[in-house]
């Protein structure tokens, strides 16, 4: 009988399998005509994954194309296409290099021609032209500022769409009139296909005024003339356009439960949607796991409560983590000395906030084993610390890279 952390580990690691992009993208194109050209654009942490799988369908139809993803996402050459590796969560030079390289292909097309565009989570960063009067280090600093405010990304995203000439819908519009068939991996809570990288292929249902309120609830510092940049508004209507979700959260969370009910466990998927801090989920989490543990309810033992979202942080310390490692240890307190109880926190990307884990997975001897190497759990989490907490006790999860990204996957296991 495996342990409980090898069932968490076992089911998290099934439920991502599931939305891998190779076959969403072979599946979305079966069947599709196009007429004249096809130039491939595909952004986001599995760029390289799903241009791949385009051109392995579609051959010599794709005439061209750029492929730009995350430093060390990318597996190789891909015929006839252009790979590009660029900054993430944070833009830089190679984000503007790339980008430019994808506009200068798809310029002079006709309405015959067709743009295939393929989008994941990450896009927003590695995607990139920077509206007239706004720098890189403007991009970078507020980018940064934004992040560690605890602005949740379709906040975040109202804010960079608004400096760009790419997103909020401007990619489409630089297409024009060649048409865009875009296929998105869903990274955002409900799957706003105008958040998702930000929207470069969709009408932006945000504001100036709601980037700029934004930008004041968060206290964010700005130059004078990027406020009268910010009020241009982004394109609000797109004709050219044609747009399928193949991945979501939704799918893992789906995946995870028939995994779990494989392995004798009642299951329920609490939310797909979570959006909080992840201090507070993972206590919360731990609630939940007292509540079945002494009372047998809201589900009877052996039991799996799954959860889909993306918490944030807000940055205090100067110690090294993510969402999910902070969110994990948060949950360790609140478990501490229950047997047979674990709680698994992955970023289905295979990486969490700066650091080379996807998450942590902790339980009832976390805090015990922690105590036993002289070290405090609060004093961890009060300095978002958590990468060095869980390393050395070695509740770190380290996939690399999964050449996906559709949020977070929760799992509370009680056994």
């Amino acid at each position: 009988m495996n342990s409980i952390r090898e069932d968490a580990l076992y089911i998290s690691k099934e439920s991502i399998k599931a939305v891998l992009p190779e076959n969403a993208v072979i599946s979305a194109l079966e069947g599709v005509e196009f007429e004249g050209d096809i130039v491939l654009v595909a952004i986001g942490k599995a760029a390289w994954r799903m241009a791949a799988a385009a051109k392995e369908t579609l051959g010599d139809k794709i005439s061209r194309g750029v492929v730009i993803t995350k430093y060390q996402h990318s597996l190789g050459e891909i015929e006839g296409l252009e790979v590009y590796e660029a900054g993430h969560p944070v833009p830089d030079e190679n984000t503007l290099k790339a980008t430019e390289r994808a506009i200068k292909l798809v310029k002079d097309l006709t309405e015959k021609d067709t743009v295939l565009f393929l989008v994941s989570g990450g896009g927003s960063a590695l995607f990139e032209s920077l509206r007239e009067g706004v720098t890189l280090d403007d991009l970078m600093d507020i980018t940064q500022q934004l992040l560690k405010s605890g602005a949740n990304i379709v906040e975040i995203n109202m804010v960079r769409k608004h400096l760009s000439k790419v997103k909020g819908g401007g990619f489409a519009r630089l297409v024009q009139p060649a048409r865009v068939f875009s296929l998105v991996l869903s990274d955002v809570l409900g799957d706003r296909l105008d958040s998702i990288a930000s929207g470069p292929a969709y009408p932006d249902s945000s504001t100036s005024e709601e980037a700029l309120q934004v930008i004041e609830k968060y206290g964010i510092r700005i130059r004078e003339e990027l406020r009268n940049i910010l009020m241009v508004e982004t394109p609000k209507s797109l004709n050219n356009v044609e747009t399928k979700i193949i991945g979501s959260v939704s799918r893992v969370c789906e995946v995870a439960t028939e995994k779990a009910k494989e392995l004798g466990y009642n299951t329920m998927i609490l939310t797909t949607t979570l959006d909080c801090e992840a201090r507070e989920a993972g206590a919360f989490l731990a609630a939940i796991a007292r509540q079945i543990y002494e009372y047998n309810t809201p589900l009877k033992k052996p039991c799996a409560i799954i959860l889909g979202g993306e918490t944030v942080v807000h940055v205090k310390g100067t110690g090294k983590g993510g969402r999910n490692q902070e969110l994990a240890l948060s949950a360790a307190g609140g478990i501490k000395g229950l047997k047979d109880v674990a709680i698994l926190s992955i970023g289905t990307d295979g990486t969490d906030g700066p650091t080379d884990a996807a998450g942590g997975i902790v339980d009832g001897t976390t805090v015990k084993r922690l105590k036993e190497k002289g070290l405090d759990i609060d004093a961890f989490l009060n300095n978002n610390d958590a990468y060095h907490a869980l390393q050395v006790i070695g509740d770190l999860i380290k996939t690399g890279p999964t050449g996906t990204n559709v949020n977070d996957l929760l799992l509370l296991l009680v056994r």
